[in-house]
């Protein structure tokens, strides 16, 4: 059966936060060590939404097995068309082509934004799938930052990794108004 990827609504957070519970739990892919409850994903739900920012979700046969959003990649105003993706599938659902339909579906839905460039920080776990899978979508190499997290006894490396979405120009008047600041900020 094919996937449907569409909008997160909060009937979605259950599957989400559990999800993100088992690489909390079990893998260095994410820093987190205590996975965040229920009622923080509905936060970041809004807040994405308020930002005019995607959360999407993969589901099959009315079952959430993946999700992706774009956040902003810092808080000062200058990064405000910077945004970095998150990615995760449910266990025993890598190798499906579910990453790849999501993270397309993640880049149209911000090239429609105020968005111009993703960044990508994935954690140094010893395989290259999530490296290979952006790559595959115009990611490039920009950086690695050496023993930055340390979990489950192990020091962790990160690779950055950035796209550009959109052209680069001056004009902002096409993004939307929670985009358009003050250029003295």
């Amino acid at each position: 059966m094919e996937s449907v990827i569409r909008p997160a609504v909060p009937a979605d957070l259950d599957a989400v936060a559990e999800i993100f519970t088992h690489y909390v739990r079990y893998t260095v892919i994410t820093f987190e060590e205590i996975p965040p409850p229920v009622a923080a994903w509905h936060q970041r739900l809004d807040d994405l939404a308020a930002q005019e920012l995607p959360f999407l979700v993969a589901e099959l046969s009315g079952e959430v097995v993946g999700y992706a959003y774009a956040a902003p990649w810092r808080p000062k105003p200058a990064y405000r068309h910077t945004v970095e993706n998150s990615i995760y599938l449910a266990p025993g659902r890598a190798g499906q082509g579910l990453g790849g339909t999501l993270l397309e579906a993640l880049l149209t839905a911000c090239a429609q934004t105020h968005v111009r460039q993703m960044i990508a920080v994935i954690a140094d776990a010893g395989t290259d799938a999530s490296v290979a899978l952006h790559r595959r979508f115009g990611f490039n190499d920009v950086g690695r930052l050496a023993s930055v997290g340390y979990k489950h006894d192990r020091w962790i490396d990160t690779v950055l990794m950035q796209r550009t979405l959109g052209p680069h120009t001056d004009d902002v008047s096409g993004c939307p108004a929670s985009a358009r600041r003050s250029r003295s900020t």
